[in-house]
């Protein structure tokens, strides 16, 4: 009997200290659990796995966090690497040229086999709409030998359009040449966009006339003098029906509007220099290079771009060609007729001038 009863009292002191050690155990770990921090009270995810890093187009869609956005990669021998930001139904902004020795860069391209053939119809550029699938697309790159460039003998008309009117009778008038029938305008903009033209933005004109471009044979740029009220009110809309790439060459201190339509740049025809000088012409060829680039510099910062200048009733000459470089611009029109070829003056570039009276076949017979 007492040794059955040491059994049991040893058996419950066994328990008793097992019991204890638990408690005492348990107690040790609630007060380790007080002095965790908060990442070390949550429980680690069992097998997480650690996302991908984002791809550069990925990326460049994160940091735009805008639905337009469109991540645009360059494809082709010669091509830049990092895609670009672009975005939806906005024209193309700022495409690269890039350059190869011994190449003539011949355009970007909706795909590999438009670029081998030349597409005009696929070339893409800023007069161009941005179309994206799924907030991506592709641009393919083209290259010409010099030679190749040099024997196509491209020529470039600059159009150079002025005010508009409505009467088909015109406007009365020492300016009535100036004044472009808007049915005569509507005309010329339908040729123009329904066939094949392509037009060269004033970078890929720049580029062109160096020899490092090669632009299509029906290239044509359109452009607009002093911003008239006739320009917004009755030219603009034509514009913009067609998608037309056209520049609009504004006098800043009389006039600062915002672009009317995506489809037209402002561009400068300087500050105050469009009224006559101390002999009777403009003001550009009676100032000193100084003179001429502060005006433009003010121009530049109110349009937000220095790139290329109209002169002013086409007046220029040496000295108005310094201030303009000086002011940093790289092109300047003049009103002088002809061309625009590999090797033209980039600070005298000449215009196909349309007056009053000039229909589609004028139209035509100068640009084809």
């Amino acid at each position: 009997m007492r040794s059955g009863g040491r059994s049991s009292r040893s058996r419950a002191g066994v328990v008793g200290a097992l019991v204890a050690v638990v408690i005492v155990g348990g107690a040790v770990a609630a007060f380790a659990g007080l002095h965790r921090t908060p990442e070390e009270r949550i429980p680690k995810a069992q097998g997480s796995v650690t996302a991908p890093p984002l791809t550069p187009s990925q990326q460049i869609l994160a940091d735009a966090d805008d639905p337009r956005a469109c991540a645009v990669t360059f494809r082709g021998e010669g091509a830049p690497t990092a895609p670009m930001l672009q975005l939806q139904d906005e024209p193309y902004r700022g495409l690269p040229i890039p350059r190869l020795d011994g190449r003539v860069f011949a355009g970007w391209y909706a795909s590999a086999d438009a670029a081998a053939a030349f597409t005009v119809e696929a070339r893409v550029n800023g007069a161009d709409p941005v179309a994206c699938q799924q907030q991506q697309t592709e641009l393919f790159a083209a290259w010409k030998t010099p030679e190749e460039n040099a024997a196509e003998g491209v020529r470039v008309p600059i159009l150079m359009y002025h005010q508009f009117t409505a009467d088909p009778a015109g406007e009365k008038g020492w300016l009535r040449g100036n004044y472009a029938y808007i049915g005569d305008f509507e005309a010329h903009m339908a040729h123009i966009a329904s066939t094949g033209f392509y037009l060269p933005t004033w970078d890929e004109l720049s580029a062109f006339i160096d020899g490092r471009l090669s632009l299509p044979a029906r290239s044509v740029i359109i452009t607009d003098d002093d911003a008239d009220q006739t320009w917004f009110d009755l030219a603009v809309p034509v514009v913009d029906a067609h998608r037309l790439l056209s520049t609009s060459f504004m006098v800043t201190a009389y006039r600062q509007d915002p672009a009317p339509s995506p489809w037209v740049q402002r561009r400068s025809h300087t500050h105050d220099m469009h009224q006559a000088g101390d002999d009777g012409r403009g003001r550009m060829v009676n100032g000193t290079p100084a003179q001429i680039a502060a005006d433009l510099t003010t121009s530049g910062d109110v349009l937000g771009v220095r790139e290329v200048v109209a002169y002013p009733f086409g007046h220029y000459d040496d000295t108005a060609k310094e201030g303009v470089r000086q002011a940093g611009y790289e092109l300047a029109r003049t009103i002088d007729p002809g061309y625009v070829v590999i090797g033209t003056d980039k600070l005298a570039l000449p215009v196909v001038r349309i007056d009053y009276g000039m229909g589609l076949d004028a139209l035509v017979s100068r640009i084809g």
